[in-house]
């Protein structure tokens, strides 16, 4: 795996589109895509200087000179960071954190499910070009699960460009199938060898419940609030089943050690 280069560094905004209420795309242009694994993270600093913490957010594509990423504007910092304009400058630091094992090895010749719930839809369109960069004709299904029609489906385009099939699930039932990712993957006859998830905490429990049930391998992305993003604060810990050989104890520091994990590593 490459090496995470911990450097803050000038972007600046090369393209910006609110391509759902309160979610916003944006290209900047700067080295950082060059290095970056799909799964991964940067951070990134509002131009507001009260704010001293960079807001992790997870890149959503990248080529050798410039980085997509997709966030919802919610609090103070991230509404600053929406309101950078085209030509804009902005500070960023990365690729942050452990990505998706992407690998033959891993996905050659199986059936290779995405699952992204909400806001955790972006990281699965790094991956499926990725995936399908690794193999051509590689069988991939892509469900994505959001809260109703309002929030426009987004990027639910851009990940069936990649070639993946994919399925549109909505928890009122007012677009695609209604009920929650597993509920709509539960309505193909798909079978699940390797599964990809981004999402809130429930739903990736339910993730790792299926995986075990069913019997497919799960690398699941967890989303939890950052403070330092770069391991030293301990501010976002999750609970695993194996001790930590550094610390001794049940916890790994999902801004370091994932955010990406093995379903079966971590206790949810």
């Amino acid at each position: 795996m490459k090496e995470a280069a911990v450097k803050r560094i000038a972007a600046h905004v090369a393209d910006k589109s609110m391509i759902a209420p309160g979610i916003y795309s944006m290209v900047l242009s700067c080295e950082i895509g060059s290095r970056a694994l799909p799964g991964q993270f940067v951070l990134v600093y509002p131009r507001d200087g009260s704010h001293l913490l960079g807001r992790p957010i997870c890149i959503a594509d990248a080529d050798d000179d410039s980085i997509r990423i997709v966030f919802r504007a919610a609090g103070s910092g991230t509404k600053d960071i929406a309101e950078t304009g085209i030509g804009d400058r902005l500070f960023v630091e990365g690729p942050l954190g452990r990505g998706y094992p992407v690998s033959d090895e891993i996905t050659g010749g199986r059936s290779i499910v995405l699952l992204g719930g909400g806001i955790g839809a972006p990281s699965l369109l790094f991956l499926a070009k990725s995936l399908r960069r690794q193999d051509p004709g590689a069988d991939i299904l892509a469900v994505l699960g959001y809260r109703d029609s309002s929030m426009k489906h987004f990027l639910y385009e851009d990940i069936k460009d990649t070639g993946a099939d994919a399925l549109i699930a909505t928890d009122d039932g007012s677009e695609g199938i209604g009920g929650n990712v597993i509920d709509a993957l539960k309505t193909t006859d798909r079978r699940a060898d390797v599964i990809y998830a981004c999402g809130p905490m429930p739903m990736l429990s339910a993730v790792k419940k299926y995986a075990k049930e069913t019997g497919a391998k799960a690398y699941i992305s967890l989303e939890e609030h950052m403070a330092c993003g770069v391991g030293v604060c301990l501010g976002c810990v999750v609970k695993t089943l194996k001790k930590d050989g550094h610390s001794m104890v049940n916890n790994a520091r999902i801004c370091t050690e994932g955010p990406v994990f093995d379903a079966e590593d971590v206790d949810i």
